[in-house]
């Protein structure tokens, strides 16, 4: 009997696995048919040349323009300022915590590290508002709304989903590999970055392509220091908009051809992201 009861709750377990994996495809199958249905025919009557590469966007002139490539490019230099603070600040600081952090220290760093993965990002916005923007005004020049704060205040928000996926990845790196390294005469810095990171590259770029996913998506911090000039930005200080803050800042009032110009966005920022995403996976294909 107790077979027969274990049984039966063992197949409404897998009917209610195989109903949350369909529910979660079924999702993101509904938004590329919304996204590409919308976005797609906007992009063929505007042309996909003059959508991709065209350099002004003025959706209210007669006639109208709506070229994204000021906006591609702002995602673009955003996104790779935040790359370069947050990955090598990230991947270091779970380096440190997985293998060098004091007991103590770790559970003070922790719990920070996880608060703030749960702040709010119009909170990170204020906060570059307020600080950074002010900053960079006074002793770099410039408005101190642009690249450089933008990126900074991105590479800041991705820290801790890179630093806990990565931390994880090293901690399950199994003892033998470090003790293998320190029985064949290496140092114990030497065995952690030569041996055991490594050996973890497969979590740490896991880590590494959520903190991108975060950076690349991210909207209301970024429009509150970006500065969100919608033109080809000529140095790291000069203000940009991104192709999230371009879809947030207009889709309240836009219409016909531009609200449908703004969908075509997003199928550029979906596309985007597809492409990282399959890059890191036949990179970690081509690594094993």
């Amino acid at each position: 009997m107790n077979n027969l009861v274990a049984k039966y709750k063992e197949k409404i377990m897998e009917g209610v696995f195989l109903g949350a994996a369909l529910f979660s495809i079924f999702a993101v199958i509904l938004i590329c048919v919304f996204l590409f249905a919308g976005g797609l025919p906007a992009i063929g009557k505007i042309g996909v040349f003059s959508f991709l590469f065209g350099t002004e966007w003025s959706p209210t002139d007669e006639p109208a323009s709506f070229g994204i490539f000021p906006m591609i490019l702002g995602s673009l230099y955003v996104t790779a300022g935040a790359i370069l603070i947050g990955v090598s600040i990230g991947v270091l600081t779970a380096v440190f915590m997985a293998s060098f952090c004091p007991p103590r220290l770790h559970k003070i760093l922790k719990p920070a590290i996880d608060i703030l993965a749960g702040i709010p990002s119009v909170v990170y916005g204020f906060f570059g508002l307020v600080v950074l923007v002010p900053f960079v005004r006074v002793y770099l020049g410039g408005s101190g709304s642009g690249i450089l704060t933008a990126s900074v205040l991105l590479g800041i928000m991705i820290l801790p989903t890179i630093i806990g996926v990565a931390e994880s990845a090293l901690r399950a790196v199994p003892s033998s590999y470090y003790e293998g390294a320190l029985a064949l005469g290496a140092t114990h810095e030497r065995s952690i970055f030569f041996v055991v990171l490594p050996a973890a590259t497969s979590g740490v770029m896991a880590g590494v392509v959520l903190g991108i996913g975060r950076a690349i998506g991210e909207t209301m911090a970024v429009i509150l220091v970006a500065g969100n000039q919608a033109r080809i930005p000529n140095g790291i200080l000069n203000g940009a908009r991104t192709l999230t803050s371009n879809i947030v800042l207009e889709m309240g009032y836009a219409a016909d051809l531009h609200r449908e110009a703004l969908i075509g966005t997003g199928v550029v920022l979906f596309v985007f992201i597809l492409i990282i995403n399959l890059s890191f996976s036949y990179m970690k294909r081509v690594k094993r």
